[in-house]
Parts: C-alpha cells; structure tokens; sequence
C-alpha cells in the first residue's frame, strides 16, 4: 500500500463501510503507514503483555510500532488494549473526522461471529443516513475485520461519536463467544450460498481456511455494539455486511423488517 494521508480515503456514507484498510495500519493525523506483519509468529493464545508484544513488532518503513507511536508522542503499548473496529471506525478518513490521535490497527479474522447494520440511522451528514456497523453472532461464519489498540481515552471517543450525543445507545461490552486471529492473508468470507437456515437459526456448513495468525484472549478485547435497537431483522436472517453494501441495503432491505434485540444475537462478559 502506498504512503496516504488519511483525507486521500475513499468516504461517501452511501457506500459505508467500504474503503477500508486491506492490510495492518498506523494510523495518525498526517499519514497512514502500512505494517508489515513479525518475521515469526507466536505460539499460545496472546492477551495482555503478550498482545501489547507482539503488535509492537509490527514494522513499516518508517520504523517499528514503538518507534511510530514515540515518534508521534502518543502513549505507549503499554497503554493500550484491544479494541475491535467494525466498519467506519476503521476507516481512517472517519478516524480523522473523531480526531481519535495516533491508532495502529491490525487485520485479524473474526470466527463465529459477523458484522452486520445496527437497526437506527445516523443523519448527521446525509438523509436518510448512515447505519453504523454492530456484532452479532453466526455458527461456523469467518471474516475479515480489524482490531486497534487504543487507549482508553480513545475508546470513549469512538463510543461518543456512535453515540451521537445519546449516551448509551452504544455499549462497550466484551463478547463471551466467537474466536479472533490475526489474519496475514486476504481472506473472503462464506457466500449466502454456504448459509444454511432452519427457519430459526443460521449457521455455516463448509469448512472454514486455516489460522494464518496468533489467536487473540477474546475475554480482554473490546467492542461497541448497538445497545438501542440491536441489529435488523430481515424476516428472521442477519443482513451481513460481507454480502449487502451499504447503498443496497438501504434501497432493498432497511425498513422492510423488524429489529433483532442485542442482547438475542451476542453473548457478552
């Protein structure tokens, strides 16, 4: 990936959340530097100081994860935990609009567990508006997503802005099932094909590709959901973000259903 600053992104909120980083990222006010994966992956599953370890060994032209965030006179990885990016927040010209600071961001898989629309539109830039992105649960479902480590204070900003000024529409929760790698390849996710249903339940049925990273302690990692309304129903099926674009969903499927209750589609801590 070339050098780009984070306004040379691609955003139109109709197209929400596509423009996302393909690989691992740094991410600060006047750049965004791509990362390159440790020579040698680690063993054992990383949470805590293990974790802070080994995406400090991330490297990029401009020198190790460490060096960028000295550099920049952000808070060290010593000050930092993960913090899960679904759609917009790992879009960096939208991490530039929140003024969020340096933030290195890592390509991982997520395993029984998708990204799918949060049931309320967010009008502050377009009408009708924009549907963030919200977790919810999909046996035997793999994709592609991304993981920050942030500090706190860069936590509560995220929360804050999905909030839109309604505190607690939006919830920091830890997820209590699914599974998370790093990811070090591209990785395409199962098509509506491979999705069985049974009327009440959704679930995958071929066999997911191999663990091409470390996995990640789910039980310390973090993430905002839709804490209001959940996700949308569409006539009891999840609309995963894999498989509908933002522009399509809001034309063909929003508003043509209910509302799924969060605390129905994710087990949390």
């Amino acid at each position: 990936m070339e050098s780009r600053t984070p306004r040379q992104w691609p955003y139109t909120p109709s197209n929400s959340p596509v423009a996302l980083p393909k690989e691992s990222v740094f991410f600060c006010t006047s750049d965004v530097i791509a990362l390159q994966f440790p020579s040698h992956n680690t063993d054992g599953v990383l949470g805590g100081e293990s974790l802070q370890a080994y995406c400090s060994k991330f490297t990029s032209d401009a020198g190790t994860v460490d060096e960028l965030l000295a550099a920049h006179e952000a808070p060290p990885m010593s000050e930092r935990r993960p913090f899960l990016l679904l759609g917009e927040l790992a879009n960096p010209y939208r991490l530039q609009d929140i003024g969020i600071g340096p933030l290195p961001i890592y390509t991982i898989r997520l395993s029984g567990l998708c990204r799918t629309y949060a049931d309320a539109f967010d009008n502050r830039e377009v009408k009708p508006g924009v549907l963030h992105i919200t977790l919810a649960r999909t046996a035997g479902w793999w994709e592609q997503s991304h993981l920050a480590l942030a500090t706190i204070d860069q936590m509560k900003q995220m929360v804050t802005w999905l909030d839109q000024g309604r505190r607690g529409s939006w919830k920091p929760v830890k997820p209590a099932e699914g599974m998370l790698h790093f990811e070090t390849q591209p990785l395409m996710p199962p098509t509506p094909e491979n999705i069985s249903w049974n009327g009440n339940v959704e679930s995958v049925e071929i066999q997911a590709p191999e663990f091409t990273g470390p996995e990640i302690d789910l039980k310390q990692v973090m993430v905002a959901i839709h804490a209001n309304y959940g996700c949308y129903d569409n006539r009891g099926r999840l609309s995963r973000c894999a498989h509908i674009g933002q522009r399509d969903f809001h034309e063909n499927v929003f508003r043509r259903g209910s509302s799924k209750k969060w605390a129905d589609i994710l087990d949390i801590c």
